[in-house]
């Protein structure tokens, strides 16, 4: 997708600090982070939302989730605790049309979110 942000960071068109690469998702910082830290997880398939994710998606999903412990052990937050949020749609705040899971710690999370 030409116009999507998260395919061109991807593909090194638009800058990004990369955390971490691999054959099915990469992870770069937040540009306007919410909390201490603040990552976003992104699948290398571009698909909007979660509603387009099929049973083929399970092993990228699980991706995601491993990756999210691996970064947030390599940052000392399996000990204070960390969220990984997906939010789809603009009414749940997405406002990249590419699936991304957002890693936040180093600080309290309150419940319920928003």
């Amino acid at each position: 997708m030409d116009d999507c942000l998260f395919c061109r960071i991807r593909e090194g068109k638009i800058p990004a600090e990369k955390v971490h690469e691999d054959e099915l998702v990469f992870a770069i910082k937040d540009i306007n982070p919410q909390a201490p830290t603040h990552l976003l997880i992104i699948p290398h398939k571009h698909q909007e939302t979660l509603m387009e994710l099929e049973t083929a998606d399970r092993e990228t999903i699980g991706t995601v989730f491993t990756v999210a412990g691996k970064l947030a052990r390599e940052r000392g937050l399996d000990k204070s605790g960390f969220r990984v949020v997906a939010n789809c749609g603009s009414g749940a705040g997405q406002s990249v049309w590419h699936i991304h899971f957002h890693l936040l710690g180093g600080r309290g999370m309150k419940w319920p979110p928003g």
